[in-house]
């Protein structure tokens, strides 16, 4: 904006006095400022904004490569005045080009400010339960996790106009899409894990940020997708991080007029299907949406009910679903690294004002600017590194549960492995720092013998019962170490893969560290948890027998059961069941 400025006033300058020294009849009255004098600077907030190659974008200021000389550059040649027009008429040129880009810099800025005004913000985090931010790497830099939602809210009239039962508008919304987008400390590579909608949870205690409205940790477990009308995004990130271990930066919630709005933005998301598809049975269920087999681009409502499909595509069910959304994610990912037509002004403001209006985003992604930022750190990601992955599942009924696939899974994230398997071998060191060690408490904690610890026997696995009697065994083991208020839960059982220490608040954290510390048990395994009211010792399958903790040797692969997709794969096509086909 300075650079403009400069040269506007420059320009003005120069040009009034060359028509004081050598008015001519070339030259037009109309083209001055009406009082003769600088252009006015007017503004303060504007900039041109600098583009991805360092260069301002503005004018060179005088003197510089390219730029008007300051003075007498371009002085006439001796004897004739046949080059002052020229001169004259390119110092006016430079003045309103410089005016104009001047003038769009100030409704650039108003226009940031509008679009700043459209996006939509809640707190990150409306739960109790708080994780641990990941320890910086060698070089000081820590993973991003990102908590991506789509909401099937219809409380506006753009998403009104894309359908849905009449009866839903203005009901409480659901999270029908849930992903957790990682990116890597080091920015070399992303995993996302998508958690089907109907998965079985925990919904801890959350309380609306706007009316104060307390809602009570679930009864049992209830599908995931809930969790939104539970306070917002916010109880959506409280559910995961409950869930997972995994601690959440951010949060970014679309609607469905977002996910059109941005489909159009590239011109079509190319998709495959391995046959004609018309989602839509003889009792009106379904998305609608209808294809010829092969490769096509979607966009507008088609892009939406792509997304949206369950009917037709394979089994029917939440998890084919799912392998659809990451084709999509994964293509419109390479759409906008490669092929996106955004030189369009029109097209870009269009998007960028449908996407605003349709985004809620947490304090920490609240303007234009840091959304930029953000798309940019994703983008440096190479296709070939993005993995999508969906949480491995077993069905209860028609509903899913995570399995002991899962929690690996989330380890790998916790741990920040890349899941595609190609992070560089750790040297010899760094394998040994990383390597679990038990907890050491360096947060305040009660006598050993004033610490009230409940253990529950969680070792029954999907081919195992539980090991009798391990509930009392470990409790004892307790006592004698001086833990003298460690009690056995003889009634309750879990299924647990590993041993966990889990405790209600953050002033009983000291405590349970210290339990995990007297057995040996990692830090990575203590964590907080609405489920309990007090520490709770959890005695996983991982400790079936003896009183030695020995934590298991840890797997470093993605479990198949995750069904990872490499963002580069262009081939991938969805399977088309056959009764939902059409000639």
């Amino acid at each position: 904006m300075g650079r403009a400025t400069e040269v506007t006033q420059r320009a003005a300058r120069e040009t009034l006095r060359d028509e004081r020294r050598d008015p001519g009849p070339d030259d037009d009255p109309a083209g001055a400022p009406a009082d003769g004098g600088e252009h006015p600077a007017g503004g303060d907030g504007g900039g041109a904004a600098p583009s991805s190659d360092g260069d301002d974008g503005g004018i060179p200021a005088s003197g510089e490569d390219g730029g008007t000389p300051a003075s007498g550059g371009d002085a006439p040649a001796p004897g004739g005045g046949g080059r002052r027009p020229r001169r004259r008429m390119f110092r006016w040129v430079a003045a309103v080009l410089a005016l104009v880009l001047f003038g769009a810099a100030g409704a650039g800025y108003v226009y940031y400010r509008h679009l700043n005004g459209n996006i939509k913000q809640n707190p990150l985090n409306l739960g109790d339960t708080k994780v641990a931010k990941p320890t910086p790497n060698a070089a000081g830099q820590t993973p991003l996790n990102i908590l991506l939602i789509g909401s099937d809210a219809r409380d506006s009239k753009e998403n009104q106009d894309l359908g849905g039962a009449r009866e839903t508008f203005g009901s409480t919304p659901l999270a029908d899409v849930q992903m957790l987008l990682h990116l890597s400390a080091d920015r070399t590579n992303m995993s996302v894990i998508s958690m089907p909608r109907d998965t079985l949870v925990q919904i801890p205690k959350c309380t609306d940020p706007e009316d104060g409205t307390v809602y009570e940790a679930s009864n049992g477990r209830t599908m995931t997708n809930q969790s939104l009308g539970h306070g917002g995004p916010g109880c959506t990130v409280a559910t995961w991080q409950e869930l997972t271990g995994i601690h959440i930066d951010h949060f970014v919630m679309v609607d469905f007029a977002g996910v059109v709005a941005m489909a159009d933005a590239v011109g079509g998301v190319p998709v495959c299907v391995d046959a004609n598809i018309l989602s839509r049975d003889s009792r009106g269920h379904g998305s609608g949406l209808k294809l010829p087999e092969g490769t096509h681009p979607v966009k507008g409502e088609q892009a939406l009910q792509w997304l949206r499909t369950r009917y037709g595509f394979e089994d029917g069910s939440d998890l084919a679903r799912a392998k659809a959304q990451h084709m999509y994610m994964n293509s419109l990912a390479r759409e906008l690294r490669e092929n996106a037509d955004l030189s369009n002004p029109n097209k870009l403001r269009r998007l960028a004002e449908e996407a605003t209006r349709a985004l809620t985003v947490d304090p920490g992604l609240d303007t234009v600017k840091k959304l930029y930022d953000l798309s940019n750190e994703l983008r440096r990601v190479d296709p070939e590194r993005i993995t999508m992955t969906t949480m491995p599942n077993r069905y209860v009924g028609a509903r899913v549960e995570p399995t002991e696939d899962a929690e690996q899974l989330f380890r790998l994230v916790r741990e920040d492995i890349a899941l595609d398997g190609r992070d560089e071998k750790p040297a010899p060191a760094a394998e040994a720092a990383r390597e679990e060690k038990p907890a050491v408490s360096a947060e305040p904690a009660a006598r050993d013998d004033r610490i009230a610890v409940r253990v529950v026997n969680g070792t029954r696995t999907d081919t195992l019962g539980l090991a009798s009697g391990r509930a009392g065994t470990v409790a004892g083991l307790l006592r004698e170490k001086g833990f003298t208020g460690a009690t056995a839960d003889t009634v309750g059982a879990l299924s647990e893969p590993l041993t966990l220490v889990r405790y209600p608040s953050a002033d009983l954290r000291g405590d349970a560290l210290r339990i995990a510390g007297a057995l040996g048990v990692p830090e990575s395994a203590v964590r907080q948890s609405t489920d309990v009211s007090g520490v709770t010792l959890v005695v996983g399958a991982d400790w079936r027998e003896g009183t030695a903790y020995e934590a298991p040797e840890q797997d470093d692969t993605t479990p198949e059961s995750a069904r990872a997709l490499n963002g580069a794969d262009d081939s991938a096509c969805m399977e088309v069941d056959p009764a939902y086909t059409w000639s």
